[in-house]
């Protein structure tokens, strides 16, 4: 009689460590920013993904240059930055794929200056130190910023540090001006009185495109459409519902709510995958970032879409 109870127990702990051993794990990387973040905090991925046998890891990076370099050495598998990262990351040899990307939303990111600033234009910008995140998205505004008010790449000294960093010396007084995108840039105008010089309006869409390590993506497509998925009906419910967004992420960002509050209302809501016209698109940004030798070597955006082999 103990036998026969104690055989299915036996069974079943046999069952469940395979399966616990069988368990696989995404790593996630995230910014303090955008759709990534509001499924963070609502845990549905968690959710999703378990019946097909994998747990959710959330890694925390400054900004996508650094996110991208963490999908390159093996450390993330997945991921979301703006339109340089990836250009600057394929362009070191970044074994990664494009899996998808929101629409523009060009105003969460500007060129801002301090608010008792005299400057009153980009094109006073010439022989001024600006301030930002080399290789982010903000990089190539700033690009085509200057280009806009006639200005070089080299009239201006750039200075490169991640966000953090940045605003300290853009509080000290130390640079001339500030290039960077939400929540920081919302932060810089409630608590520092940050004036626009210049947002991206008319100037740069600022897509985020959704990323993965190529080797990740082959091996698991049912995962990614699952995760891609997800993130669409989040940004859905996301659009329709903001007030909870803000009360949802404004403790994982550490933020007061009325930045959040700022920042949400200029994301950009609803997740598709890589459209022939928005890869012409980052193709343009490579080859400028190629003519400015920002980066060694022409490269093929589409060499990395998710469709290439």
């Amino acid at each position: 009689m103990l036998s026969r109870l104690i055989k299915p127990l036996l069974i079943a702990a046999a069952i469940s460590v395979a399966t616990t051993a069988a368990a696989e794990e995404l790593r996630v990387g995230f910014q303090k920013y955008g759709t990534l973040t509001v499924l963070k905090a609502r845990g549905t991925l968690e959710t999703r993904l378990k019946p097909l046998g994998f747990t959710v890891r959330w890694v925390e990076f400054p900004a996508g240059p650094q996110l991208l370099e963490g999908l390159n050495v093996g450390a993330i598998d997945f991921g979301t930055t703006g339109e340089a990262p990836p250009i600057f990351a394929q362009a070191a040899g970044a074994n990664l794929v494009y899996v998808g990307n929101e629409p523009p939303a060009p105003i969460s990111e500007a060129i801002v200056i301090p608010k008792d600033s005299p400057i009153k234009s980009v094109k006073e910008l010439k022989g001024k130190k600006v301030v930002l995140n080399k290789g982010s998205n903000v990089h190539y505004l700033l690009v085509k910023a200057l280009q806009e008010a006639g200005l070089k790449w080299t009239d201006i000294t750039p200075v490169y540090l991640p966000p953090a960093d940045a605003r300290a010396a853009f509080e000290r007084g130390s640079v001339d001006a500030w290039v960077i995108w939400d929540p920081f840039l919302a932060a810089a105008e409630k608590q520092l009185g940050a004036r626009t010089l210049r947002d991206g309006k008319g100037l740069v869409a600022n897509h985020q495109f959704f990323l993965a390590a190529r080797p990740f993506a082959e091996k698991n497509p049912k995962v990614l459409a699952a995760v891609l998925d997800e993130l669409d009906k989040t940004d859905a419910w996301a659009a329709k519902n903001q007030a909870e967004v803000v009360k949802e992420i404004a403790p994982l960002l550490g933020l007061p709510t009325d930045i959040v509050q700022l920042a949400v209302a200029r994301y950009s809501y609803g997740v598709v995958p890589v459209t022939p016209k928005v890869a012409e698109a980052q193709q343009k940004i490579a080859d400028v970032f190629h003519e400015l030798k920002l980066i060694p070597k022409p490269i093929k955006v589409k060499d990395a879409l998710v469709s290439q082999k």
